[in-house]
């Protein structure tokens, strides 16, 4: 599933599910990381969700989708193997992990970590890989034996270049609200507890 059809959907999802509990999780001092979700068969969304770190420090954006998804009855929760996983940020290591021992075959994300460090002033999670793991940016195998990985922006430089154009278009102005919620983050974190803020 990687065509222009999809690929609008996935921006569909962060813009409009995403984005605002992330702005209202923002405003309460969390980090500006989200995920959804979504049902492979129509793309429904399942659970959107943002961080919540200061609720826990565990609860990344990723890892509070998850949580929230298992808070679902087990009889309308889809199987994970039968969903596709959106995060708006390249995973950091703890949500890599939560997604592989979810049973996830897949995640897509928007920013990567270099995003994270260079523009979002959130250098953690290269830092962690590097000090934890000795792995260089990039240096986790996004295709493996549990699920493969894909950047939404990689995904578009292979569209035709009406779509590629039309799909850039969005993606920049996601950014530039993310800018925004960046720029709120970084005035309010010394007030909040988070460990690594």
């Amino acid at each position: 599933m990687t065509d222009a059809k999809f690929i609008e959907r996935l921006l569909d999802v962060i813009e409009n599910d995403i984005v605002p509990k992330t702005a209202a999780g923002v405003d309460a001092g969390n980090k500006l990381f989200g995920a959804a979700i979504l049902k492979k068969s129509d793309l429904s969304v399942v659970i959107a969700e943002t961080n919540n770190e200061m609720e826990n420090p565990l609860w990344h954006g990723e890892v509070h989708a998850l949580k929230r998804f298992y808070e679902l009855p087990a009889s309308s929760r889809p199987d994970t193997r039968d969903c596709v996983f959106v995060a708006t940020h390249e995973p950091c290591s703890l949500c890599l992990s939560a997604i592989t021992w979810t049973g996830f075959d897949n995640f897509h994300f928007l920013f990567s970590h270099e995003d994270s460090r260079d523009s979002f002033a959130i250098p953690h999670d290269l830092k962690i890989l590097k000090e934890v793991f000795t792995l260089d940016p990039g240096g986790y195998n996004m295709t493996n034996a549990y699920w493969t990985g894909h950047s939404i922006r990689r995904l578009v430089t292979a569209l035709p270049e009406a779509d590629r154009s039309r799909l850039d278009a969005r993606i920049a102005a996601i950014g530039r609200q993310y800018d925004a919620l960046s720029a709120e983050y970084q005035d309010g974190k010394a007030d909040n507890a988070i460990p690594l803020n």
